[in-house]
């Protein structure tokens, strides 16, 4: 794999480091977008109302006109449904159809229901390397976002782990990835038709080697997102299942690449 220039904390070129791997690997947008929408898939919650709801009652309906309690031939002109059932003989209103009071749901649904999209492991492993190597493609990243005319993937070295403060974080990568945090801030909006929360559109990645400093004080930026090497995800590298995150990785990150497995 070739080299590419490692940078410090004052935006200075501090040496080369050689790409592992995994940033050889073909970039499937099939694989990705399959892993991505198996990872949203497991967020999904089951619902679904009680088993029985609506069904609790004496309501039923007989249509033999020789059985006791029996709606059959009344001649009251009432529908032939279920009524609750009283002593003596006694109905009373319709229940359990959906059409009734206190009825049950027509065609709720089931919390049996499989929601989660499998996937297999071999192909979300490939998905995974697929949405790593789709960073270091500058035709793919710039389709996205707004960087300067640098080489990717862009590497700081460890020292930028230890930044606590995100003012700190911004002076940093304002080099690099400035102009893509001005758009993901001014593209933020308010969201539905109610207004209620912010949109705020994704722009860079940065990716640790374990919990830093660094991962508490980037995440407030807007549209950044931090996450461990060892804890990476389609869903994190590829938003939308669409590959080419702009991405900043840090020496020990890169480390932590050479482990991963096909």
């Amino acid at each position: 794999m070739k080299e590419i220039p490692v940078y410090g904390v004052d935006g200075s070129q501090k040496g080369n480091v050689e790409l592992p791997a995994v940033f050889g690997e073909i970039v499937r947008d099939d694989l990705i977008l399959r892993a991505f929408l198996s990872e949203q898939s497991e967020k999904l919650q089951p619902k679904g109302p009680f088993k029985w709801a609506g069904l609790m009652t004496t309501a039923r309906y007989i249509g033999r006109k020789e059985a006791y309690h029996t709606l059959k031939n009344k001649g009251t002109g009432g529908p032939k449904a279920p009524r609750i059932m009283f002593p003596k003989g006694r109905i009373g209103a319709v229940r359990k159809t959906p059409y009734a009071v206190k009825g049950r749901a027509a065609h709720p649904p089931h919390p049996e229901k499989v929601l989660v999209e499998r996937i297999n492991h071999r192909e979300k492993a490939k998905a995974l390397l697929s949405a790593i190597a789709a960073t270091a493609d500058a035709k793919l990243v710039r389709s996205k976002h707004r960087i300067s005319d640098i080489s990717l993937p862009i590497v700081f070295e460890d020292e930028i782990e230890k930044i606590s403060k995100t003012k700190d974080v911004l002076k940093a990568v304002d080099k690099f990835v400035g102009k893509d945090i001005e758009r993901a801030y001014d593209g933020r909006k308010l969201r539905g038709k109610r207004k209620q929360g912010k949109k705020t559109p994704r722009s860079v990645l940065i990716v640790c080697g374990s919990d830093v400093p660094l991962m508490k004080a980037a995440r407030n930026v807007a549209g950044v997102d931090v996450a461990r090497a060892d804890k990476l995800n389609v869903s994190v590298l590829a938003p939308g299942g669409n590959a080419g995150r702009l991405t900043i990785w840090t020496r020990s990150a890169l480390a932590k690449l050479k482990e991963l497995k096909k």
